[in-house]
């Protein structure tokens, strides 16, 4: 397979769920559990990604989807100011040609217009590393769910 390396960062406002079925199957191939989580919530109308100050974007290379990555408004925490990177995605074959680095940046972008605070959860060492790279600081007294945060202002 020859692959392209021109991808475009999508917004969506209503995904079509089947439309990732096969990003899914690869993830759970990984051992990775939240895009199935991803859909099956967005499915189910409990996580559409669609209140105030969230997005949902896709990561595209042709027509096929190859990475994915959200911003919820954060549900561990009362306060308004903080937003939640959830969902982050990169399919193997296209890791390292910097997709999950725009993705992040649309994130981040979008995040600027409502929140101070970004924060994420992972256990996983590689993102760990990649959080990193895009300016997240690593604090680990923040609580069980949240290992991450960028500081918007």
């Amino acid at each position: 397979m020859r692959l392209v390396n021109e991808f475009t960062i999508t917004k969506v406002n209503d995904l079509d769920t089947q439309m990732l079925t096969l990003l899914v199957e690869e993830s759970k191939s990984e051992g990775f559990r939240h895009l199935n989580r991803l859909v099956t919530e967005y499915d189910a109308g409990t996580n559409k990604f669609d209140k105030e100050g969230e997005a949902l974007f896709l990561a595209i290379n042709r027509s096929d989807i190859v990475g994915v990555c959200a911003l919820n408004q954060d549900p561990y925490s009362v306060i308004k100011e903080i937003g939640r990177v959830r969902r982050m995605y990169v399919a193997p074959h296209v890791r390292r040609f910097g997709v999950g680095r725009m993705l992040m940046e649309s994130v981040i972008a979008e995040a600027r217009n409502r929140y101070r605070i970004l924060e994420l959860k992972t256990d996983n060492p590689v993102a760990d590393l990649f959080y990193q790279s895009m300016g997240f600081s690593v604090n680990f007294d923040l609580g069980n769910d949240t290992t991450h945060y960028l500081r918007l202002n």
